[in-house]
């Protein structure tokens, strides 16, 4: 494996960790409350500019990865670059979708 591709699957998992042990910490203080989620989501204009910038890059992401399945560019096993972009963020599905692009060609 490529030290190019060794660096995306690191990112990725780094992209999993860092906001999943944030988001434990807040679960821990909050419970499983979706209505105290979409409360912190929008506590001000900060907040709410974030989750926008983070549904604007999600959706982008997911039109690339879809595009790409389709094309035939990459593997539809890329797909899970959506679910992990949706469950995690795009700090995890984007270095995870690179590479798996950039796996070399059979």
């Amino acid at each position: 494996m490529s030290a190019l591709r060794i660096t995306w699957l690191v990112l990725a998992v780094v992209g999993a960790v860092i906001p999943m042990w944030f988001f434990k910490w807040w679960v821990q203080a909050n419970g499983l409350s979706l209505e105290m989620l979409m409360y912190a989501l929008h506590t001000n204009d900060a907040t709410s500019a974030l989750v926008w910038e983070w549904i604007i890059a999600s959706s982008v992401l997911t039109v690339w990865i879809i595009g790409e399945v389709i094309s035939g560019r990459v593997p539809r096993r890329s797909l899970w670059s959506i679910v992990a972009t949706f469950c995690i963020g795009v700090s995890c599905g984007l270095p995870l979708f690179l590479f798996f692009r950039s796996a070399p060609k059979r």
